[in-house]
């Protein structure tokens, strides 16, 4: 089974960037999401990419300001994120989908440990 690990999160400055990756331990043709919980809410889709990276969906907030883009050579998935707010404070976290085409986090598996983003004010 693949695995996936989050790297690249860190403290930032409102209105600065963030590139977030995400490593396979082996090659996926599945679709990738990102998504993002920040503390008492619920997981929340932000991103998605299909497998040859032709294909990408965006939640509202994300559209815009970040850009998701695949690299299959190294099996890596990354999220460009600009314009921070601190809203965007959250825990990010990719995953496999299991069924293409769904945003919901029950249709995603697979999920990597998280990479924690904190934008300041």
């Amino acid at each position: 089974q693949v695995q996936l690990v989050e790297s690249g999160g860190g403290l930032v400055q409102a209105g600065g960037s963030l590139r977030l990756s995400c490593a396979a331990s082996g090659r996926t043709f599945k679709n990738i999401g990102w998504f993002r919980q920040a503390p008492g809410k619920e997981r929340e889709f932000v991103a998605s990419i299909n497998w040859s990276g032709s294909t990408t969906d965006y939640a509202d907030f994300s559209k815009g300001r970040f850009t998701i883009s695949r690299d299959n050579a190294k099996s890596t998935v990354s999220l460009q994120m600009n314009s921070l707010k601190p809203g965007d404070t959250a825990g990010y976290y990719c995953a496999i989908a299991d069924v293409p085409g769904y945003r919901g986090p029950g249709h995603f598996g697979s999920w990597g440990q998280g990479t924690q983003v904190t934008v300041s004010s």
